[in-house]
């Protein structure tokens, strides 16, 4: 008796579904009766959102489960589809490059969201909300800056940065800003958390 090696057996073509997802395929093939191929694809799709159930969490669930079914197949199941059978072309095509966003970064470290927050902020009339927004934002820009340098910061520099990105509109002298430690803490248990989850 000899032993069936994975280098000996086909290419898994989507991987993630596994061998007998694929092998269920290409019995599928072999189906000379329409109607009994076109039920058994139906419950093939089933097993392969089941096998993947986070594709139920992306939009079309189904449809890129028959997509997949297809790409299998290597589009030659011959199935009374409920999507538009694809095309190997549609699979081939290159994605449209995304544009980046022109225009430079004066503070790198800071970011080109951070700078866009701080110019809505400083539009924004006199109130509490905003008062308390460019706290925030400075204490944020302070944990970015920190991120960078890896030292302490004294808070001038982030009241001196803010005066200047927002073009002289927000003025915080005298704010107080939370300590560089308890920002590094405070960043470090978050690090911690993420890599925990």
């Amino acid at each position: 008796m000899g032993f069936d090696y994975n280098t000996q057996r086909n290419k898994l073509i989507l991987p993630e579904y596994g061998r007998h997802v694929q092998k269920m395929v290409e019995y599928l093939m072999t189906i000379e009766d329409r109607e009994k191929r076109n039920q058994l694809a139906q419950i093939v799709v089933n097993v392969m959102g089941n096998i993947n159930p986070q594709l139920r969490d992306t939009n079309e669930f189904k449809h890129k489960l028959w997509d997949h079914l297809f790409i299998i197949s290597n589009f030659q199941l011959d199935i009374d589809c409920p999507y538009e059978k694809p095309t190997p072309k549609k699979f081939q095509e290159k994605p449209r490059p995304i544009p980046y966003p022109q225009g430079d970064i004066k503070y790198r470290y800071y970011g080109r969201y951070t700078e866009e927050m701080i110019n809505k902020i400083a539009d924004m009339p006199e109130s509490k909300e905003k008062e308390e927004l460019i706290k925030a934002i400075a204490n944020h820009m302070k944990k970015l800056y920190l991120t960078w340098n890896k030292d302490s910061v004294e808070d001038e520099i982030i009241i001196r940065d803010l005066y200047e990105i927002s073009k002289g509109k927000i003025n915080a002298q005298g704010l107080k800003l939370s300590d560089s430690r308890d920002l590094i803490k405070k960043h470090k248990k978050q690090q911690n958390q993420k890599r925990n989850k």
